[in-house]
């Protein structure tokens, strides 16, 4: 196979599955599907990696089966990172521009790079690293809710930031299980931040939004408003709590209530509830018998404990009433059957669940809110690249990327 450097690849490490995505520009400069790759993930739990061989094992077959799709050798990625040891805290930073404290001049890029800078030297524990940094407004003087101010007259400028930060040891944990697989990573992208790449319009961003990426082991929330992110956390729950919920209340095994609980999801809401379903039992024991209704007990209180910790977190991060897109529901777990209607007047607000888009040729299987985060992975792969191109040109606005990224 030959490597080509225009192919972009995302890579998607989650507990349930493993997806690695290649795309590449078309002649119109747009980003086309080139070849899909998906293994079951092993070695992970809680939505941490547990053992180091077998996650690289997943990738490695979720990477041979997108290079035979794509026809092409992978050697590098981009590659979303999550966990319950992600936090997220706002910052602020602020620079004199003049040579006094009240001397004006205009605010150039270098400027911009250096206030943010200021505002990611907050005291970390020698066990976390700063994953992204993402600004949100800047202040000039008396003058507040700046975007860019570049070309601005002013003595004093502020930035006011989001940084996310994970551990170092999970995080590496995550890159070195890829470089095990052969694999070099190019970026590592918190995993909702990616999917918004790929669920969210500019509209979504401006009223404000709040994307809620059901995984496996956890999920992951961002909050949008005004085009930016406002806050960030992630909830230690997660598909795989629903389904040893059944596993326990059915007394049947994980493989067996993991299909119960996707039939439970894609069932008819139509259907009268005391519809039966087969479940087999543990062991030698014969298999019994017991309808929708069961299966709810079961899973719905799951399911609202979800969504106050997660109305919580919105709570905490100030947005409560400035949701105007509502919120959007990602993931594997998003599609758990009766959980938006449950959502809809838990939160008072319009819920729809994410279809990833941003790429042509997306076929049948990527617009589906289990392959949001992989489709925004390589989006953002593309508009890193492009960014790089440009700094090429402007070295500056290459310096201020780097350091939004919240790298040196």
């Amino acid at each position: 196979m030959a490597r080509k450097s225009n192919f972009i690849v995302g890579l998607d490490l989650g507990s349930v599955k493993t997806c690695a995505l290649v795309s590449k520009p078309n002649s119109e400069g747009k980003l086309e599907v080139a070849g899909l790759g998906v293994a079951e993930s092993k070695g992970w739990r809680k939505g941490m990696i547990v053992n180091l061989d077998l996650t690289a094992l997943a990738v490695k077959k979720a990477l041979e089966a997108a290079e035979t799709a794509a026809g092409v050798s992978i050697d590098s990625a981009y590659v979303g990172v999550a966990g319950a040891h992600i936090k997220g805290v706002n910052s602020r930073g602020a620079i004199t521009l003049g040579k006094t404290a009240t001397a004006t001049r205009e605010v150039e890029r270098d400027d911009m790079r250096r206030v943010i800078e200021t505002a990611q030297g907050i005291t970390l524990p020698e066990d976390r690293q700063l994953l992204q940094v993402l600004p949100q407004k800047f202040l000039l003087d008396s003058q507040d809710g700046i975007r860019d101010p570049v070309g601005m007259v002013g003595a004093h400028l502020e930035v006011n930031v989001h940084l996310v930060t994970a551990s170092i040891s999970a995080s590496q944990n995550i890159v070195t299980a890829v470089n095990h697989a052969g694999v070099v990573v190019q970026d590592t992208i918190f995993e909702p931040l990616a999917s918004g790449e790929a669920c969210l319009t500019a509209d979504d961003r401006e009223l404000g939004v709040a994307l809620v990426d059901i995984g496996g082991g956890t999920t992951d929330l961002i909050v949008y408003h005004a085009g930016v992110v406002r806050h960030t956390a992630v909830i230690p729950v997660g598909g795989e709590h629903f389904t040893n919920d059944i596993a326990v209340g059915l007394r049947t095994p994980i493989p067996e209530a993991e299909k119960m609980k996707k039939a439970w999801g894609e069932r008819d809401p139509s259907k009268p509830a005391d519809a039966l379903v087969e479940v087999p039992s543990v062991g030698e024991r014969p298999s019994r018998v017991v309808s929708y209704a069961m299966l709810s007990e079961i899973i719905e209180p799951r399911a609202l404990e979800l969504l106050e910790l997660i109305r919580a977190e919105i709570d905490r991060s100030g947005c409560e009433k400035q949701l105007g897109a509502g919120i959007v529901l990602a993931g594997g777990g998003a599609k758990l059957g009766g959980l938006t209607a449950l959502a809809e007047p838990a939160f008072g607000l319009p819920v729809r669940v994410a279809i990833p888009a941003g790429l042509e040729a997306m076929g049948e299987i990527l617009p589906d809110p289990a392959f949001a985060t992989v489709v925004g992975l390589v989006v953002h792969g593309y508009r890193t690249r492009l960014l790089r191109d440009a700094k090429e040109s402007t070295g500056i606005f290459g310096k201020l990327w780097n350091s939004m990224r919240g790298r040196n």
